[in-house]
């Protein structure tokens, strides 16, 4: 009666030793996963990060051209004009009529 007793108990812990397997290599399976996961995600916001610096640069470039534009521009517009005249770019001699409105 002991010896069944034992016998049973040994099976017992068996199936709990086979679940507790089973759920071992379930997580490292999951674990594999979230792993991969994880270094796609930092991949991801690297790449994010350095595209933002890179826009802050062009940003603050573009920035300092604007401010560097608006110092060393020969040409301002009187505030009251509304009629202008510009020579075309394209080498043509004759004026170019443009009307700009007042703010």
């Amino acid at each position: 009666e002991k010896n069944l007793k034992l016998e049973e108990r040994i099976t017992m812990l068996q199936q709990q030793n086979e679940e507790l397997r089973a759920r071992i290599e379930q997580n490292t399976v999951i674990t594999r996963q979230l792993s991969e996961e994880n270094a796609n995600l930092q991949e991801y916001v690297e790449k994010e990060v350095e595209e933002k610096k890179k826009l802050s640069r062009t940003n603050e470039e573009l920035l300092w051209k604007l401010q560097e534009g608006d110092a060393v521009s020969p040409v301002k517009l009187p505030p009251t004009s509304s009629t202008s005249f510009y020579r075309c770019s394209s080498g043509n001699s004759s004026p170019a009529k443009v009307t700009t409105l007042r703010r």
